[in-house]
């Protein structure tokens, strides 16, 4: 009777083993796992997974070490990961040198598409908390299960308070406050940095009402015919064009605008280095603005994938995005933002929850439009007169 039980016992764990994603036993007593993770971005992304995040997961599961590379700055680092990972796979390469990486959501459709990476969510302990539209849809691509955010970079409009006594609600109140205030609203066009193709964006969005179709569906030419009219009378407006992301902080600190779209992370980053006006204060206006993730995802030939689905699942934890991912790096949450908010210090939500609510982010933060019409948006821009 014993040994029949003891027999069930090993089958059971055996079983439980085989389950993917499933992690068992004391940490300390596994085999050692070097995880290789690759990040696009710049030195501060690296920097995130090597001094910050990855202290703190090794201290969790201390069999697993890291080792971070960084791919480069913007789309190109994050291409550099698909890349390579297209070449291993091409060359039937048996474990891939790069296990999971972080990318933008540029580079999503050719990764699904190329068998690329793995559909891992649904096998990790906190998928229920990775729910948020850029979790489930990144410029019109169906990217559910694929991805875990690691956060969401938003576009919001700053403003100077002590010029603008009642800040516009709605994208229709800023219009009229561009009309009411003459060369004090600022951004960067569509070609000078993605704040201004966000804005430029919205705009479109608040006037259309083609959201759904823009930013969640299939290419359809059809849905631009309105376009040039939308986008004349957006350019027909007193506006001032800034000099990139970083230009409309420097003209909105210097006092030569009062207002104008800025990415929420670069506004924090300057407050808290003191090159910014700690005044300014920030909005996100109905019916909302566009952000854009980074992702987490493991290559379909990983040969540590056990170990990047905890390194994820770790990712994921509201507990630790609200520490690390806002407390300690000012971004929005990559996981459901209500649930992060309860996990925030009170200095957290008082940076970066105030002026923009919890809430707000999950019912306003809207995506990017899909490849071709963000295409569309910036030719058509550059064409009206």
């Amino acid at each position: 009777m014993k040994k029949r039980i003891f027999a069930a016992m090993i089958a059971c764990a055996l079983a439980l083993a085989a389950i993917p994603g499933y992690a068992s036993g004391n940490a300390q007593d596994q085999t050692p796992v070097m995880l290789n993770i690759a990040t696009a971005g710049d030195t501060n992304m690296t920097e995130f997974f090597q001094e910050v995040v990855g202290p703190a997961f090794i201290a969790k599961y201390p069999h697993i070490k890291l080792n971070v590379v960084g791919t480069g700055t913007g789309d190109d680092g994050s291409r550099a990961v698909l890349t390579k990972w297209d070449a291993q796979k091409q060359a039937n390469t048996p474990a891939w040198d790069i296990d999971l990486a972080c990318v933008h959501e540029s580079v999503m459709e050719e990764l699904i598409e190329g068998g690329l990476i793995e559909q891992y969510v649904p096998f990790i302990e906190n998928a229920h908390y990775v729910n948020t539209p850029a979790s489930k849809m990144s410029l019109g691509i169906p990217v559910e299960g694929y991805v875990v955010p690691l956060f969401q970079s938003q576009v919001v409009l700053a403003y100077n308070p002590a010029k603008v006594s009642d800040p516009p609600k709605t994208m229709d109140e800023v219009e009229a406050w561009i009309q009411n205030h003459p060369n004090k609203f600022g951004y960067n066009g569509v070609t000078g940095g993605m704040s201004g193709v966000g804005f430029t964006a919205a705009y479109i969005y608040a006037k259309t009402g083609d959201y759904e179709a823009i930013a969640k569906s299939s290419y359809d030419e059809s849905v631009i015919e309105t376009w040039p009219a939308v986008i004349k009378e957006l350019k027909s407006l007193p506006v001032v064009y800034t000099q990139g992301n970083a230009g409309t902080l420097d003209m909105l600190n210097r006092g030569e605008i009062d207002m104008g779209p800025v990415w929420v992370d670069l506004l924090l980053l300057w407050k808290s280095d003191g090159r910014m006006n700690p005044d300014i204060q920030m909005l996100l206006p109905e019916p909302g603005m566009p952000g854009q993730p980074m992702y987490m995802v493991i290559g379909s030939g990983s040969a540590n994938s056990e170990a990047a689905r905890l390194f994820c699942n770790f990712i994921a934890d509201p507990a630790v995005q609200a520490e690390y991912v806002v407390g300690k790096y000012t971004w929005y949450p990559g996981v459901d933002p209500t649930i992060v908010f309860d996990y925030c210090t009170d200095e957290a939500k008082s940076l970066l929850f105030t002026e923009v609510t919890a809430e707000e982010i999950a019912q306003k933060g809207l995506a990017m439009p899909v490849g071709q019409f963000r295409v569309d948006l910036q030719r058509i821009f550059e064409e009206v007169r």
